[in-house]
């Protein structure tokens, strides 16, 4: 075999360097890897099954063995046998190798030297994992020539982006998965799953929003899940994703486990993409719920001595509270990906929360729209939930044609780009405040009987909003009642008939 990656390397040898006392480099690869792994398949096609899940032509180094893997693999795929016997017809007119071996010869010396495929998986990593390395090098290179001979028109942000978005992409392709998982494992998971939610509060398998009919109708927020909560704009999109935010994060605790990690028992590490708002009006949102002072007089600093003292005491105690927040506008899908990941290494993590969606871009590629690259960002949120295992709440605009209509609720139809976004998403909740509309309906004062009318249906829809779950991949649809306090910016729980005391005059 060694005799044969010599003389496979005589047809690959580079032109000499201009300076001979400088070492020459060529691409990391192992041409005796590729020899076996060939080798194996031919004697036994089985072997196939074993790296076709990850491996491709492109990723040998020697371009005659990214030939023979392309036609071994179609061959085989096409249910017939390849040997080099079969494989001899397509390499009959193929350059010979050298003056004393031609291709067909080659092909049955690899069969000949095989002597298991034991180890197929194990060369197929290793040919796949030196792929890798070449692709990293060729990014390399190319981002120095980029940076040497930069346009004008290009700046460095830009190149920057570009090296981002192609190493997340070779991230991406260095995913094999972990295939079929075994039924029993799968049901130890389950069971594991079942006693978690038996011992947590509230007996949920997924994080508890601190809204308890929504946790109810969820089961909590579970972990890979693409959660998307949608509305018009004064909705109160990002007050809910706050609320539920702060209450998770509020909630965390963990436990110190046998090797040395911990393991969050209640609560989460919540991490917060605000791409609209400011670090600070999220902080300023989350002290007014929490002090009950309006985010109007904090801002303007509207507060006597005792409402000061109180935000000093609530400031203190939300600074233990593991939520950390990004508040970079106009990121890509690969730029938040990437911070997310870290985030989860270096802190750990929980729970996602992007506000918003469509303030996400993606990589952008000629003659696509828009919804394709919404279609992108989607498909890369749910896939970058299951790789983290964790649920990831992502708001949503809603489009113009609700308003439209008489009853204003909102409707799967009414999402923007809303093919992929309901597709990819496990979870559909929209947000509706029916005295958010009534409220612009307001007669003017001379009209006393439509008055009347009016502060009777305000009377009904005060303080009042609805979460309609209009998709749900594991449980019921449906709505759940809840109360909002504007001045506080704060969703909380729809007090019972039962517990609304009656008052005797």
């Amino acid at each position: 075999m060694a005799q044969n990656a010599t003389l496979i390397s005589g047809r690959l040898k580079a032109a000499p360097a201009a300076d001979e006392s400088l070492p020459f480099r060529q691409a990391p690869h192992n041409l005796e890897a590729e020899q076996a792994l060939l080798g194996a398949i031919l004697v036994n096609n089985e072997a196939m099954d074993r790296v076709s899940s990850f491996l491709e032509p492109q990723h040998f180094f020697d371009p005659l063995h990214q030939q023979i893997f392309d036609t071994t693999s179609k061959l085989i795929h096409a249910g017939k046998q390849a040997t080099p016997i079969t494989l001899r017809t397509f390499f009959e007119n193929a350059e010979p190798i050298s003056p004393m071996l031609t291709v067909p010869q080659y092909l049955g010396t690899l069969a000949a030297t095989a002597t298991t495929i034991i180890n197929a998986e194990e060369y197929g990593r290793t040919v796949y994992d030196l792929a890798t390395r070449r692709a990293l090098i060729i990014i390399g290179e190319d981002m120095v020539n980029s940076a040497f001979d930069s346009a004008v028109d290009h700046p460095p942000k830009t190149q920057i982006e570009d090296a981002e978005t192609r190493l997340y992409d070779l991230a991406e392709q260095n995913k094999y998965g972990q295939g079929f998982l075994g039924f029993n494992a799968a049901l130890t998971n389950a069971i594991d799953m079942a006693n978690a939610a038996y011992q947590r509060s509230g007996h949920l398998s997924g994080l508890a929003t601190g809204l308890a009919d929504l946790d109810a109708k969820l089961g909590g927020m579970q972990p890979s899940d693409l959660i998307i909560l949608a509305g018009r704009p004064s909705m109160g999109k990002t007050a809910l994703a706050t609320n539920i935010a702060y209450n998770i994060a509020r909630n965390f605790r963990a436990e110190q486990q046998s090797d040395g990690t911990e393991k969050a028992i209640d609560g989460a590490i919540v991490g917060f993409f605000s791409l609209e708002m400011s670090a600070e009006q999220l902080a300023t949102r989350i002290l007014s719920e929490q002090t009950e002072i309006s985010s109007e007089k904090i801002r303007r600093g509207m507060i006597d001595e005792p409402d000061f003292r109180k935000l000093v005491d609530v400031s203190r105690e939300m600074s233990e509270i593991p939520l950390y927040i990004d508040q970079t506008g106009g990121i890509s899908i690969a730029q938040l990906a990437s911070r997310a990941r870290k985030l989860k290494r270096q802190k750990g993590l929980g729970l996602l929360v992007i506000d918003y969606l469509q303030l996400l871009t993606g990589h952008k590629r000629q003659n696509e729209g828009r919804v394709q690259e919404v279609s992108e960002i989607t498909t890369s949120l749910k896939a970058l939930a299951k790789e983290l295992n964790v649920p990831i709440l992502a708001l949503s605009q809603l489009s113009r044609q609700v308003e439209q209509r008489d009853d204003k609720r909102p409707q799967l139809s009414d999402l923007r780009e809303s093919g992929s976004i309901e597709q990819d998403a496990d979870v559909v909740m929209f947000v509706y405040r029916e005295e958010y509309y009534l409220e612009r309906q307001k007669p003017s004062e001379g009209k006393v009987e439509e008055m009347l009318k009016w502060q009777q249906e305000m009377g009904l829809v005060h303080g009042k909003a609805e979460v309609i779950v209009g998709k749900q991949r594991h449980g019921p649809t449906g709505t759940v009642a809840l109360t909002f306090e504007a001045q506080f910016t704060r969703f909380s729980n729809m007090a019972r008939d039962y517990q609304v005391p009656n008052y005797v005059g």
